[in-house]
Formats: structure tokens, C-alpha cells, sequence
């Protein structure tokens, strides 16, 4: 795969794509690691720079516990160090969250904001169920056999994908995190992240997959709380609209990049 990997400081980061392509950072969810964006990171590296880091607790860096401020500086030094300064950030799930909050305190970093499945926001009675969920997982995740079980669905999941066999194979090995699930909930428990979103100033877009229901009931709220975010729903895909319509989601980061670049 044409991908090439960021220097020993930055440690899970791959980068593919022209060195003066327009920049763009994908940020995984809980569980997955970068290797989940090997679509994306090969249908748009043929124009433009695509940047692909894991997150803490995750891959590479699984050597610690997902924690925000850790992810947030982590973006920080691969944007700095790799991106050229600023870069379009999509995020999926927990990375829609990261990416929301890191627009939030660096817009100059962020030229447009793109987030799926990170629309739900975990405050007043989402924060309690987002805590309790979250402190299940971690007491259920403790035994070897659930992680065992969550790592096989996993996997299973990604084999029913409709993606190439060398794309399924590279997320596979990279391996999966359930532990993270647990650590990831109780970090983004009760932060108000359509405040966050609506405070960044540049162009944003959320982009759902049709039935992911809990993120669809709060995309409206989202996108009316921000001055520049339009809505997009994926047909027959659920929460990782990324890997159920990977060609729908391509088309549509990369019209939000040329868009941009146009501006």
C-alpha cells in the first residue's frame, strides 16, 4: 500500500500522498486503530496528503490508556510535524470527538471539520448512561475471555464488510482495543461537545450513517448550535459509515477538501 511511516517521535502515524498535497488528518474510533482508514488513506492519497495517527490506548500507543489531553497533544505534534501546520481533521466516533474538541482550541490548525457519529452529546442524562455504559465495559473487559469475544466480533464484523481482502486483512492485524471502550466513555462524559463544535469557525460538516440513530437524533441540534455545518446521511449504514459506504464517504471528504482549497 502507498503509505509511508512519520518519523520514530510520532510513533502509529502513517503518511501517504503528494508532500504538497492538501492536508488531511483521519482520526479513528474506540477499539479501531488507524489501520481502519486504509480506504480512505488509498483512494485520496492519489491528491491529496492523508495523514493517519493512532490514538493513546490504541495500536501503536496502546501502551497507555485513552486519555483526551494525551490525544489532543498528540494531534497537536502530527499536525505540526506532518500536516504542515493545518489540515482538514475527520474524525469518526471517539475521533469525531477529538476532533471536535481540538478544533475548538486550535481553529487556526483546522481547515475544515469533518465528524460521523460523535453528534450525540454526553451531558444531563446521556452523561449518566454514557458513565454507567462505560464503567460496565471496563469492570466487563477486565476478563480475558469478553476481550477474547469482542476482538472475535470484531473481526467477524470487518470479514461481512464489502472491502478489499488486503484492506480487511491490514485492519485485522492491526489489531482491536475493547478495553479502550471504557476509558474512552468515562473521558468524554459530561464535556459539552455540541458547545465545542459550534465554537469552531470553519466550515464543518456531519456526515451520519442513516441508521445510527443516537447520533442522528442529536445532528440537527449540532449543526443549527454551529454557523457553517451542513448535514449528510449515508443510506444503509450504520455508526462506522466509514467502512459500510467507504466510497460515498471518500466522495464526500474529498469534495469538502477541493471546496475548501477553493475558498
Amino acid at each position: 500500500m502507498s503509505q509511508t511511516a512519520a518519523g520514530a517521535e510520532l510513533r502509529g502515524v502513517d503518511v501517504a500522498g503528494p508532500p504538497d498535497g492538501e492536508p488531511i488528518v483521519f482520526v479513528h474510533g474506540v477499539t479501531f486503530t488507524r489501520a481502519t482508514w486504509a480506504p480512505q488513506r488509498e483512494a485520496l492519497s492519489d491528491e491529496f496528503r492523508v495523514v493517519v495517527p493512532d490514538l493513546p490506548g490504541h495500536g501503536a500507543r496502546s501502551e497507555t490508556d485513552f486519555r483526551m489531553e494525551a490525544a489532543l497533544d498528540r494531534l497537536t505534534d502530527v499536525i505540526d510535524e506532518v500536516a504542515g501546520g493545518s489540515a482538514t481533521l475527520a474524525g469518526l466516533s471517539l475521533g469525531g470527538y477529538v476532533a471536535t474538541e481540538f478544533a475548538r482550541r486550535n481553529p487556526d490548525m483546522v481547515d475544515a471539520l469533518v465528524i460521523s457519529g460523535s453528534s450525540a452529546n454526553p451531558v444531563g442524562s446521556l452523561e449518566t448512561l454514557t458513565r454507567v455504559v462505560s464503567k460496565l465495559s471496563n469492570a466487563a473487559t477486565k476478563s480475558r475471555l469478553v476481550r477474547r469475544g469482542a476482538d472475535a466480533l470484531a473481526r467477524r464484523w470487518i470479514d461481512r464488510r464489502d472491502l478489499p481482502r488486503d484492506v480487511k486483512r491490514e485492519i485485522k492485524d492491526a489489531g482491536f482495543y475493547p478495553g479502550q471502550f471504557g476509558e474512552a466513555g468515562l473521558e468524554l462524559a459530561g464535556r459539552d461537545f455540541r458547545t465545542a463544535f459550534a465554537a469552531y469557525p470553519g466550515p464543518a460538516l456531519i456526515c451520519n450513517g442513516r441508521w445510527d440513530l443516537l447520533n442522528r437524533l442529536g445532528e440537527r441540534a449540532h449543526a443549527s448550535a454551529a454557523g457553517d455545518a451542513d448535514v449528510e446521511a449515508f443510506a444503509g449504514a450504520g455508526h462506522v459509515c466509514t467502512l459500510e459506504r467507504p466510497e460515498e464517504y471518500i466522495a464526500t471528504i474529498r469534495r469538502v477538501v477541493r471546496t475548501r482549497a477553493r475558498r
